[in-house]
């Protein structure tokens, strides 16, 4: 008997394993996204950014038939997206300004608009008086290159590089939800509207 019941223990164990899913956390994303663009583009008399649920995503859980056995699984808690990194500090400083300074002007007159892989462009350059052209190319090379630096060193602020192409595609989101009517930004199929 002991030995069956050893055996049985042993081969419980090795097949006990244990998962941790780590997954994306969407709303927290979303949501992190939506302040840094705030901050950055501005918002006249825009609602605040909606609070986390306590917890976050990280409170799911519940019961799991391995209970039964003795055997608990285990949930990776998805982190809250940490935006607040001197080095993630120091891009929105440098993008809010630059927004601020050159960028919105050209946004107004519809010269330029967010594209659909969360960076800017000139869309109509026409509408950037001459004297101003080089400044607002090299405004717009900057700040994509700020928003290419700032996607990446919020994935590994939160330890998953891995994430990178999906906070890009969070932010790209929230910069065309956030954007002020009369912006342009390209769609999904990469055609242009205006807001």
């Amino acid at each position: 008997m002991t030995r069956w019941f050893a055996t049985f223990a042993a081969a419980l164990a090795l097949t006990a394993c244990v998962t941790i899913n780590v997954y994306f956390p969407a709303a927290e994303a979303r949501e992190a996204a939506r302040e840094f663009v705030d901050e950055v583009i501005g918002r006249d008399g825009g609602e605040p950014p909606a609070p986390l649920p306590p917890g976050g995503m990280a409170s799911r859980g519940g019961f799991h038939p391995l209970m039964l056995l003795g055997i608990s699984t285990a949930h990776a808690q998805s982190p809250d997206i940490t935006i607040r990194t001197p080095a993630i500090e120091a891009i929105r400083s440098r993008m809010s300004e630059r927004f601020r300074g050159t960028l919105a002007p050209h946004f107004d007159s519809g010269a330029l608009g967010f594209t659909r892989a969360g960076e800017i462009t000139v869309r109509d350059a026409g509408s950037i008086p001459m004297p101003q052209r080089a400044q607002v190319n090299q405004a717009v090379a900057e700040q994509n290159r700020d928003a290419r630096a700032v996607y990446r060193e919020i994935a590994v602020a939160n330890g998953h590089p891995e994430w990178e192409s999906q906070i890009r595609d969070v932010f790209a989101q929230q910069w065309v939800q956030r954007a002020r009517a009369g912006w342009w930004y390209q769609d999904a199929s990469g055609t242009w509207r205006q807001k």
